[in-house]
């Protein structure tokens, strides 16, 4: 992290978080901006969906957009093609720096992101990264709903400070390891459905995640043929799409697994 201006953006934020919730924060001075940052994600994931202040918002989103700048933005046009399907790409990296028309996010039932402070999971990254005001959008979005989101399901967000346009957010099967015919039905569901919703909101490029291979326990082997696998059946099932997809990765063995499967 620059040390510079983001330390001094967080230092004006902090506070903010804190006295929103009747807290009261003493800064180390002599704090570097990495604990800093990890001060101020603690407060974001433990924060209620609640609207904010201008001021905080304002502050936020300079932040947010300048760390994900300095990491760098990545395109579709980045992306490894497939030789067997000019239609899939692999890439591999950080998805919140990732300018896809669409990102899709592994959600929980809840839908309200990751509350466990500074977690590693991507819907902690997701959440962390587009602002605050995600969580209020999607807890909005279930007050509407009135109930858990299922297995399967695809729901969109606008995606704030990401470079994406749009998160889709998904709740894939938990498989602790032993996938059933219902978590494989599942789990090709939620490519389905992130496809449709996509389709639906007129965009052109999505980048998937591997949605339930992580904490959720569905090999990441079986689990990336099925993405692979589904995501073409749903393209050719929708030629005037014009849809282009994206697997992302970020471990180096789902990368391998993925240009097994993409023919790279």
């Amino acid at each position: 992290m620059d040390s510079g201006r983001d330390r001094e953006l967080l230092l004006k934020i902090i506070p903010l978080l804190a006295s929103e919730r009747g807290m009261r924060m003493r800064l180390d001075a002599e704090a570097s901006s990495a604990d800093l940052f990890a001060t101020f994600r603690a407060l974001v994931n433990t924060r209620p969906a609640m609207p904010a202040d201008g001021e905080l918002l304002s502050l936020q989103d300079e932040l947010l957009q300048k760390m994900i700048a300095d990491k760098g933005i990545a395109t579709v046009d980045d992306a490894e093609e497939s030789p067997l399907d000019p239609r899939l790409r692999l890439w591999r990296g950080d998805i919140t720096t990732f300018a896809a028309d669409a990102i899709v996010n592994a959600a929980n039932s809840q839908m309200l992101g990751c509350w466990v402070p500074g977690h590693s999971c991507i819907d902690n990254a997701i959440h962390t990264f587009a602002g605050i005001q995600l969580r209020l959008a999607c807890a909005r979005l279930m007050d509407e709903q009135g109930h858990e989101e299922p297995t399967g399901a695809a729901k969109v967000t606008p995606a704030f400070n990401l470079p994406a346009r749009f998160v889709i957010h998904t709740v894939g099967p938990i498989a602790n390891g032993t996938p059933s015919p219902i978590h494989r039905a599942q789990l090709a569901q939620c490519y389905r459905s992130c496809l449709d919703a996509a389709s639906e909101h007129g965009l052109h490029s999505i980048a998937f995640c591997c949605i339930s291979t992580g904490v959720f326990g569905f090999p990441a082997d079986e689990a990336e043929r099925l993405a692979v696998r589904t995501v073409r059946a749903w393209l050719d099932e929708h030629p005037d799409a014009g849809m282009t997809v994206v697997f992302n990765v970020f471990l180096a063995s789902d990368e391998a697994l993925y240009r097994e499967q993409l023919g790279l």
